[in-house]
């Protein structure tokens, strides 16, 4: 008796819309990170001035983010915290490879 597998090749496509939901959680659990220069809706992704961008060119992402550094944090360390944990949450949780990660810090915020 011969055994016959047969296989399926199918493929999960994520939306931009879970990679932004991801990046934004990512992005707001990093200490010193005041807040996203913006504010992220339903039409984020088409928006010119949206804090988070998603640019997915076959199988990889891009992201762009514009985040608000509390005034007592060094931006380039805090920014380089975000570009970390925004790639490794993205492919983790996405299964999303991740190529670049910019951070543009747009103001810092002092209480």
């Amino acid at each position: 008796m011969e055994v016959v597998k047969d296989t399926v090749n199918s493929k999960l496509k994520i939306s931009d819309d879970v990679i932004i939901t991801v990046t934004r959680l990512a992005t707001l659990d990093v200490k010193g990170v005041a807040g996203l220069n913006g504010e992220i809706n339903t039409l984020s992704k088409i928006t010119k001035n949206a804090p988070v961008k998603v640019n997915v060119i076959g199988d990889v992402a891009e992201i762009d983010v514009e985040i608000k550094v509390k005034g007592t944090e060094k931006a380039c360390q805090v920014a380089q915290e975000v570009q970390s944990a925004v790639k490794e949450n993205v492919q983790n949780m996405t299964g999303v490879p991740v190529a670049r990660v910019n951070v543009t810090v747009s103001g810092a915020v002092f209480d």
